[in-house]
């Protein structure tokens, strides 16, 4: 950067909103391009907002802590938002009734296949023992695959760059993946995205329509408590 441009940036890096405006700005340019580009899950906001915030701080060597400190108030708003998501989901008792037995089967099998692949995937690669225990919960909302993370001995700041990664290549390719399969179901696709891509995957179940989206709510928040039971439990046969 010039001079004068260094100075102005140094000026702003001090000022407690800057995250917070970056952030934003960040997420109204990437969803302009996802306009542009009809809604293509290739074109996944989320994705594009990260690229581009992660290129902005590299270049001006802000570091990410700067940052934070302006952008917490969106990381604060996570969990009055998570809250907001049972309002939809309320809507969509009576077919909820109806698919209990169901949905607690898939539950159980998505959250344990998302623990048994990821860390043997890891295996097969050579990952070190903390490096499984990281990618353990990468498959649940940041705030508790970092609190499982910390519990059983992994890195919770890799934890949380691979729940990220996951969120957006699960939102990316959750729709082609289950027309490939050929799931049909609304209440069905929505659930398996929430289990397989929590937050950033329920986003996107939500542009689907709103019974998508209820269920991927449904989907992520139930798989965030039974991974939260079944990692410190599958962490003891881990291979070390």
């Amino acid at each position: 950067m010039t001079p004068r441009l260094n100075e102005i940036w140094v000026y702003l890096a001090a000022t407690p909103l800057l995250g917070l405006t970056a952030t934003l700005l960040a997420y109204v340019f990437a969803h302009r391009i996802y306009e542009r580009a009809r809604f293509s899950p290739l074109a996944n906001p989320v994705m594009i907002a990260v690229a581009l915030l992660v290129t902005v701080l590299t270049v001006t060597g802000t570091p990410y802590q700067t940052y934070f400190d302006g952008a917490q108030f969106v990381h604060f708003l996570l969990g009055p938002v998570t809250v907001a998501l049972a309002v939809p989901l309320y809507l969509q008792l009576p077919k909820l009734r109806t698919h209990v037995l169901p949905l607690l089967g898939g539950l159980f099998a998505g959250s344990l296949m998302a623990v048994v692949s990821a860390v043997g995937i890891g295996w097969l690669l050579g990952a070190s023992p903390q490096t499984l225990l990281s990618l353990a919960p990468k498959s649940v909302t940041i705030p508790i695959a970092m609190g499982v993370a910390e519990k059983i001995g992994g890195l919770p700041s890799l934890t949380a760059v691979l729940v990220m990664l996951t969120g957006i290549i699960g939102a990316v390719s959750a729709s082609g993946v289950l027309d490939l399969l050929g799931v049909r179901d609304d209440s069905v696709r929505g659930f398996a995205t929430g289990v397989a891509a929590h937050g950033i995957g329920t986003a996107r179940a939500f542009q689907v329509n709103q019974e998508t989206g209820a269920f991927s709510a449904l989907g992520m928040g139930l798989n965030g408590v039974l991974t939260a039971i079944l990692v410190p439990i599958l962490a003891a046969w881990m291979p070390r």
